[in-house]
């Protein structure tokens, strides 16, 4: 089973590669830093598994997964990241992953991640299998915002919603009667409790939940 590593922690790559060299079945025939890295190595080497991290420079793990089942969809996605929201793991469902794993799932548990993906189905770790409800729910119509996220307040997914519009912090502002800092401050909180390193990753994520369609 050919597997590709794209995960921008060289030790964590060196870690991950040692413990699959271990399996005879696995061999490691490439390693991406990067989701655009990712996204050419899989088109141009066809392995039949990616070990997709979600947080990476440029290109996210999200967007390389979709670009790459967009491209090669017989290649199987596993996602393994640290990230356990709920958003994290429908987006990535969205993007056609087979797989959502954490990084501190037991070596035995990614090894049989790994070959459950490779045979085709679809598997996931113990604590993200109860968000999986959610993906669900998407797919039979769109489910309520404060699920998607639940650690948003009322008025923070109301600026996230705008945010998904495409709207900067002013036209906010003016829209919710609020002042150019509040609205900051709301953006900040909103970065931090999503997880995302900047205003498009957030974008990403909310338009991803049904945001910004309006």
């Amino acid at each position: 089973m050919r597997i590709l590593l794209a995960d921008d922690h060289p030790m964590f790559r060196e870690g991950l590669t040692a413990t699959l060299q271990s399996i005879p079945e696995f061999e490691i025939v490439s390693e991406a830093s990067d989701g655009d890295e990712a996204v050419r190595l899989a088109e141009e080497l066809q392995p039949d598994i990616v070990l997709m991290d979600v947080s990476m420079p440029g290109m996210n793990g999200i967007e390389a997964t979709r670009e790459i089942t967009g491209q090669s969809p017989h290649i199987g996605i596993l996602v393994l990241t640290m990230f356990d929201d709920d958003t994290s793991v429908f987006s990535a469902m969205r993007a056609g992953a087979r797989g959502y794993m954490l990084k501190g799932a037991q070596k035995q548990e990614i090894v049989r991640a790994i070959q459950v993906v490779g045979s085709g189905e679809a598997i996931f770790s113990s604590s993200i299998a109860r968000k999986m409800m959610y993906y669900f729910d998407a797919m039979l119509g769109k489910p309520a915002v404060n699920q998607l996220f639940p650690k948003l307040t009322e008025r923070e997914r109301e600026v996230l919603g705008w945010i998904a519009r495409g709207s900067g912090n002013a036209e906010i502002a003016r829209k919710l009667g609020l002042t150019l800092k509040t609205v900051r401050n709301h953006v900040s909180n909103i970065l931090n409790k999503l997880q995302v390193a900047d205003r498009a990753q957030a974008i990403l994520l909310a338009r991803e939940a049904g945001l910004g369609r309006e």
